[in-house]
């Protein structure tokens, strides 16, 4: 499975990004992606998780009512969707199906 994220930048706190991960090399059936980030100096920790083929979602505490991920099975394509943000989500993402991984998008939140 190939995943390239794009939609990363830099942005102040409270503002909005929405990453997007495109995957090829897999049939958007029922499998599971997952968004991870990391830290500078931090072990990488999962963010969300979208079931592909049914409406099951998932989210770490951290980001729950402030992150949505959604899909577009046209597209091959995974959203993360992110508001309000905070320095504290500065990270570079990943998206991750199997054991196959991307190789990420920096989220930068700053003032």
């Amino acid at each position: 499975v190939q995943l390239v994220e794009s939609g990363g930048g830099l942005v102040q706190p409270g503002e909005s990004l929405r990453l997007a991960c495109a995957a090829s090399g897999v049939t958007f059936r029922s499998f599971a992606l997952k968004w991870y980030r990391q830290a500078p100096g931090k072990q990488r920790e999962w963010v969300a998780t979208i079931v592909i083929g049914s409406s099951n979602v998932a989210y770490a505490n951290s980001v729950k009512g402030r992150f949505t991920i959604s899909r577009d099975n046209a597209k091959n394509t995974v959203y993360l969707q992110m508001y309000n943000l905070q320095p504290e989500d500065t990270a570079v993402y990943y998206c991750n199906v199997f054991d196959d991984w991307g190789h990420g998008t920096q989220v930068t939140v700053s003032s």
